[in-house]
């Protein structure tokens, strides 16, 4: 039986499946996608992208490709318990990661572009109705086999959901918990609804939520109560009829799709075993009243992607892709939370504690800075890496100010100055300081750049980006007067003042002779 040999073998062609393939195939490996079902999903089960997923796809080269199917910029409004709007929650502007945080759409057009992205790729390949038996693996890779034949790559990462074969086929466990509440999920076409924002109704009698997307496509989920619904059964179309009247009529040709769920709010036990990996529902599910679950599968493969890359160029050390789990797992858990959090909260049926949440949101609306809180959605967990591919100053995410490029003498956003690696940044440090900090980051062979401070230009071959509407000055500010390594995931690993370099190459992991770095 032929074996076919690829970098990477991905199990899922799902959204988060085809982001870690398209993110990989940019990185120039060569991918298989492995997908059971004969076409991709025709069900609008996720329906919003945030900020850092919008970034993620700007660097998988698929920013354009993705404008044509979101709404970028939307909000969330909620009502307490008498139907009252409280407050708007849109996020901070400017954006600081260069992009909208909400961004509404839907997930049939996402998987499409997602997957004529891939097949426009002579390094992908995609095989669709090929169902996953098992696999082992050995020191140099994993063996796939398949309906059809033998797959071998070097890993394999398990993107194919809640039900993950990978997961399952390994013994690897989840841990948390699954609610009993019972919610309906309605997507309807040809909405009157034309709000630019999401409604979360915290009416204890009957907690639902409406977001309406593109083209009058919206969605309605409703808390049932006792003997209305059982999980996984579908509902009458009397019952959908009955929730939407007050908003709505209803013909049962104007119903995309309805389904019955409890949600579960569980992360996996292990996401790395040997050279398998579990990403997005694989290895966490959370409720959706945060709207992270996608985005949380999203950031896992932003996250693996590049380190695999590195590691197959020999630039890291194998030991590397250990941090996947390290700085991944603490944000998933902590986003969890949140959302579990959030439903019980806004959506509680308690009628004395929504009236206690209602005084509550309305004493802290009453201040600036509560009101900030809120509107701003300053209660998200921040991503902040405090182990794994990290040293000294490093852990935090650089946003994405707009540049100017003496290079090219244009002004554009910095991801798309930066490029796709490793990038070295001196913020305002005298030019004569670069050749040993070049030399000390070489094994990841950064981009080098130059960003003056006090309104100065220096002369010299260092690529310089300037300041023009104060947002570099403000993103590179806690780093003056340092040198500032960037990983392809525009995290910060390290910085540091010349001549006071951290341990780079042991704490990065760099694929080094240790005995020459010791």
């Amino acid at each position: 039986m032929l074996t076919r040999q690829f970098d990477i073998a991905v199990a899922g062609a799902g959204p988060v499946g085809m982001t870690a393939a398209a993110l990989l195939v940019r990185m120039g490996l060569d991918v298989v996608v492995l997908e059971r079902n004969a076409t991709t999903s025709d069900e609008p089960k996720a329906i919003s992208i945030d900020d850092e997923a919008l970034r993620i796809y700007q660097a998988a080269g698929l920013q354009e490709r993705l404008l044509d199917i979101i709404v970028p910029g939307t909000g969330t409004r909620y009502y307490n318990a008498s139907g009252r709007p409280v407050f708007q929650a849109r996020a901070a502007r400017p954006y600081r990661l260069g992009h909208p945080f909400k961004n509404p759409f839907a997930q049939p057009d996402l998987e499409r572009e997602l997957m004529a992205h891939l097949r426009s790729h002579s390094n992908a390949t995609v095989m669709m109705g090929t169902e996953l038996l098992a696999f082992t693996q050995d020191a140099d890779g994993v063996e796939l086999k398949c309906r059809d034949g033998l797959v071998r790559a070097r890993y394999l990462l398990g993107c194919d959901g809640g039900r993950s074969t990978v997961r399952e086929y390994q013994g690897i466990g989840m841990t948390g918990e699954s609610y009993s509440d019972v919610w309906l999920v309605a997507d309807v076409l040809g909405d009157p609804h034309d709000e630019r924002y999401g409604m979360h109704h915290g009416d204890p009698d009957r907690p639902h939520v409406i977001i309406p997307g593109r083209d009058g496509r919206c969605r309605y989920e409703f808390l049932l109560h006792p003997g209305e619904g059982e999980a996984g059964v579908r509902p009458p179309f009397s019952l959908v009829k009955s929730l939407l009247a007050p908003f709505r009529t209803l013909e049962p040709a104007e119903v995309e799709r309805v389904v019955t769920y409890r949600f579960n709010a569980v992360v996996a036990d292990e996401w790395r075993h040997g050279r398998t990996f579990l990403l997005g529902d694989a290895a966490h599910m959370m409720p959706p009243f945060a709207g992270q679950g996608l985005n949380s599968g999203i950031r896992d493969a932003a996250n693996l992607a590049w380190k695999i890359a590195d590691v197959l160029a020999g630039r890291l050390d194998e030991s590397a892709l250990d941090s996947y789990e390290a700085e991944r797992r603490p944000h998933a858990e902590a986003t969890v939370r949140l959302s579990v959090r959030w439903g019980e909260v806004v959506m509680t049926t308690n009628p004395r504690f929504a009236e206690r949440r209602d005084a509550l949101i309305d004493r802290v609306l009453s201040t600036q800075d509560g009101r900030s809180f809120l509107e701003e959605m300053r209660y998200r967990p921040r991503q902040v890496y405090r182990s794994g591919l990290v040293s000294r100053g490093g852990g935090e995410v650089v946003g994405q100010p707009r540049v100017f490029d003496t290079a090219t003498s244009r002004i554009v956003m910095l991801d798309d100055i930066l490029g796709a690696g490793w990038a070295l940044i001196g913020v305002g440090v005298d030019l004569d300081c670069y050749l040993g900090a070049v030399g000390a980051t070489s094994p990841v062979a950064p981009s080098v750049f130059h960003v003056p401070v006090d309104d100065r230009l220096p002369v010299g071959d260092v690529r310089v980006l300037v300041d023009v509407d104060g947002g570099l000055d403000l993103e590179f500010a806690p780093y003056r007067g340092k040198f500032v390594l960037l990983r392809p995931d525009r995290f910060v690993a390290a910085a540091w003042e010349p001549g006071d370099p951290p341990a780079l190459a042991s704490d990065l992991s760099w694929s080094l002779d240790r005995k020459a770095v010791s």
